[in-house]
This record gives C-alpha cells, sequence and structure tokens, in this order.
C-alpha cells in the first residue's frame, strides 16, 4: 500500500469538519490540498502543498467528500434482486416468499454476494457499511458472518457486520420458517465468537461488530434483553429493524398491546447505543425521545418506497436530535446497492411531503457521512479533517449529466443522477476505485459466479415449493 497520497486542487471539497453550522449550510472551499500519509489525513490546506507523495491525483475538475457511510443493509439479498412474485407485495407477503429462497443460502452464496453488493457501494463512493444478516438456514454453514467478513477485507471496505438472528419462528406466532431461525443459545454462543475473532473497537478499526435482532415479529423478547446485556459486557453497537410497516404495528398490538417502540423500550432499547432501521410509524413522543436517548436512524427511502411502506418523518427526527444515516436496505427491496441513488431518493422522497419537512442537500449530505458515523458510534470517520481515517470519495463535475449544474457541485450528484461510477475511492489510505474501476477485482467472473448461485437457488426453491417465483413464459 503506497504510505502517501496527495489531492491537490479541488474544484469542491467539502469536508464536514465543523460542527453542523446552525442555518444548516455546509462549508466547502477550493483549491488547495489534502496529504494523507499511512491510512491517516495529516493536513488539509486552502494553500499550495510542496511535498511529494506515493500517489498524487488532480482533483481540479472534482468534488471532494468524505466516504459515504451505509448503515444498513442484507448483502446477501443481492443474489434475490426483483423476483418476479415480490414485485408488487408489501413487506410481510414479499417476506414470505423471500424465505423460500433464502433457505437455500450457503457460505459461498454468502461469500459472493457480499463481493458484488459491496463492489456496488465502493463504485457509488461508500467507503464504510453495516450489514445486517439475520438468517441462518439449517442446511447451511453457521458461520455465515465469517464469509461476509472475508468479503469485506478482500474489497478493502470499511465493515461494521451486525450478528443478525431470527428465533421467533411460525410456530409460535412468529414470522420466518422454521428452519431459518436459530435458538438463543446458539445465537449468543456465536456472537462470543465473532467477537473474540473479529471485533475491534481501537481508532480507524476496519472490522467492528455489532449485534442485530430482526424485528419484533421474528424474536424473542429474552434475545431482544439479552442482547442489550451483551453490548454492556462489551461496548457494542446494537440494531434493528422498527417501525416499518403498519402490518408490523398491527402484529406488537396484538401480540403485546402496545406500539412497537413502547415493545423495545420496555426490552431497554431506548439508548444511545441503538440504531433503528425505517422507523416509519413512529408518533411526535416516540421521535422526541429518540432524539432525547440520542438514538440512531437509518433511512432507507428506495426500500421504502420499493414496497409502498411509507415516508419517514426524517426532519422531525432531525430537529429531534435524533443520529440520522442513509442506507440502502437489502438489494431485495432496493434492488441496488448504490449509495447516490439512495442520496437523491431521500432528497426526493421528502419532497412529497408538506414544504416545511423538506430535507436539502446540505442535509443528505450530512446525513451520508457525519450522520453515518454517528450511528455506527464511530468519531473517526465521515469527515476529512487532520487525524481523521482517510476515508474519501473524489466525483468529475466534467460529466454530461452535471453539466449546467456545476454553479453547485454538493447539489449535482444529488439531483442530477450518474451514469458512471464516482471516479476515486479511498479506504484507510489505500485506493480501492481508481477513474472509475475497481482495483483487483474482475466484475465479469464475479457477475458470472454471483448469477450462477442467484439461478440456482431460484430454481431449487421452484422445485421445492411448487411455486412460480420468476416471470412467466409467454
Amino acid at each position: 500500500m503506497p504510505k502517501s497520497i496527495l489531492i491537490k486542487n479541488p474544484f469542491c471539497c467539502a469536508p464536514m469538519n465543523s460542527d453542523r453550522p446552525s442555518n444548516g449550510r455546509i462549508k466547502t472551499f477550493t483549491g488547495g490540498y489534502i496529504y494523507i500519509e499511512n491510512g491517516i489525513i495529516k493536513s488539509i490546506g486552502k494553500d499550495s502543498f510542496d511535498c511529494k507523495a506515493d500517489i498524487e491525483i488532480d482533483a481540479s475538475r472534482m468534488l471532494v467528500l468524505p466516504g459515504f457511510i451505509n448503515t444498513h443493509h442484507h448483502l446477501f439479498q443481492t443474489l434475490t434482486r426483483n423476483i418476479f412474485s415480490t414485485q408488487e407485495t408489501p413487506l410481510f407477503d414479499w417476506l414470505l416468499t423471500n424465505y423460500e429462497i433464502w433457505r437455500e443460502l450457503t457460505a459461498e452464496g454468502t461469500y459472493i454476494s457480499a463481493k458484488l453488493g459491496i463492489a456496488e457501494l465502493l463504485k457509488s463512493g461508500c467507503t464504510t457499511t453495516s450489514d445486517h444478516l439475520y438468517l441462518f438456514p439449517k442446511s447451511s454453514n453457521s458461520h455465515l458472518i465469517d464469509e461476509e467478513i472475508k468479503a469485506a477485507k478482500e474489497m478493502g471496505i470499511r465493515f461494521q457486520p451486525t450478528r443478525g438472528s431470527m428465533s421467533l419462528g411460525k410456530s409460535v406466532g412468529g414470522l420466518p420458517p422454521e428452519d431459518v431461525i436459530q435458538s438463543e443459545s446458539e445465537i449468543m454462543q456465536d456472537i462470543k465468537r465473532l467477537i473474540k475473532l473479529y471485533h475491534n473497537d481501537s481508532f480507524g478499526a476496519m472490522i467492528r461488530i455489532s449485534l442485530a435482532p430482526c424485528s419484533p415479529f421474528s424474536v424473542t423478547p429474552e434475545l431482544m434483553r439479552e442482547t442489550v446485556q451483551f453490548s454492556d459486557e462489551y461496548n457494542l453497537q446494537i440494531h434493528t429493524h422498527l417501525a416499518e410497516t403498519l402490518e408490523e404495528q398491527e402484529f406488537c398490538l396484538k401480540n403485546y398491546g402496545i406500539r412497537p417502540f413502547e415493545l423495545i423500550k420496555n426490552f431497554g432499547w431506548a439508548r444511545a447505543n441503538v440504531w433503528l432501521a425505517h422507523a416509519i410509524y413512529l408518533n411526535d413522543e416516540e421521535i422526541n425521545e429518540i432524539g432525547d436517548t440520542g438514538m440512531g436512524i437509518s433511512h432507507c427511502p428506495s426500500s421504502n418506497m420499493r414496497l409502498g411502506s411509507g415516508i419517514a418523518r426524517i426532519h422531525e427526527m432531525i430537529d429531534a436530535g435524533a443520529n440520522v444515516s442513509l442506507a440502502v436496505d437489502g438489494s431485495a427491496s432496493n434492488d441496488s446497492s448504490n449509495m447516490l441513488i439512495e442520496l437523491r431518493n431521500a432528497l426526493l422522497l421528502s419532497h412529497l411531503r408538506s414544504r416545511e419537512n423538506w430535507l436539502t442537500v446540505d442535509d443528505i449530505l450530512w446525513m451520508a457521512t457525519r450522520g453515518g458515523a454517528a450511528v455506527l458510534g464511530r468519531d473517526d470517520i465521515g469527515q476529512i479533517a487532520p487525524g481523521k481515517c482517510a476515508d474519501i470519495n473524489l466525483i468529475s463535475i466534467d460529466r454530461l449529466e452535471y453539466s449546467g449544474g456545476q454553479h453547485d457541485p454538493l447539489a449535482a450528484i444529488i439531483f442530477s443522477v450518474s451514469m458512471n461510477p464516482v471516479d476515486w475511492v479511498i479506504v484507510n489510505g489505500k485506493v480501492v476505485v481508481a477513474e472509475g474501476k475497481l482495483k483487483d477485482i474482475e466484475e465479469p467472473s464475479l457477475i458470472q459466479k454471483h448469477q450462477r448461485i442467484s439461478n440456482q437457488m431460484v430454481k431449487d426453491a421452484e422445485q421445492r415449493t411448487g411455486k412460480q417465483l420468476t416471470r412467466p413464459r409467454l
């Protein structure tokens, strides 16, 4: 790995290195430099920089940003994109169909799907991702998180996987079938193993473990409470889906007599080391409590639109003091792992609300960088500042789609749809995307392996269930 990188004369740099200004506007600068050494940003400035570096990047026609941070994903779902029989279904029906395919998940499938999803993330400017792997088929290797970690290390992305879990099967009132869930003892044993093998809570850690019981309709109260105890013992962030749909709300009212947020509050989850995915159906009191406790939110606009789930009240959450981030969610409910598209959809979806609740370009960029770092419990990423990790993406503004919008390059990458990958991505001081191409990855081979596994999973599920999952041939 080169020891030093010099980014010279950026057209526009948004370092995100100061506290959020009261007027909500992000400070930028033009010209100057960013100097990186041994994975750390050593200095930035508005003047010229005479020192030579192992790699020098002319950024005179580029927007320079902290790497985007994706706080909620299901990488294995890249294998089940746009399944025909789920294209017009809401969450619960969508899950019931996909469970039948996901039963076929193997260690190889987990590894290859993670590599492909991470490749998409990197090429769209994402330098850190979380992942929520909650499904462990009994027919498969139970060490599936290890396969994702292996893929992340090879791809060079900063990775914060959550050890997901499901323990409430269909036979006792849950949603998932019995052969994709685990007992609490199995789950806790694997958590201890993963923490011992991989967890690193030091500054700049490339791998950091978090915990993530899946949802109120797929885990037991005991597992939710035990997760809090483990988080205290090992100082971990904890995560779950919550308040995603009205069906979930009805499930909680029917089975527990209370709303989803009240339910997890009873389990001890109203705390600063918690982040929630979706959080669409929250009332004013719940939003204020989330803000008061400093909880985090993963906003997943594309998935929420895809499944018809609803529009999260993000503006109110920001005003309440919650840490709000952006996430692509799984590639079976988004069908993409493109962070730039997620930024755009977050902005546009907010414009379907009343005008006082619209989000701004500055809100979106903050959520994609500093907000993501806060949600994952990190202060070493999400900004371009001396002493921080060198996670940076660079985007050329000399593109057809940005022409006519260069007067506001921050807005250009959000309002306009990029037709190409970002130009450069640096993670921990290492170039992982150069001139729009992934380093050391044979994309055609990866795609071929990935599609072969996907085809076999769907074929096996169709044969086992007797259901038509693919588009009928007319």
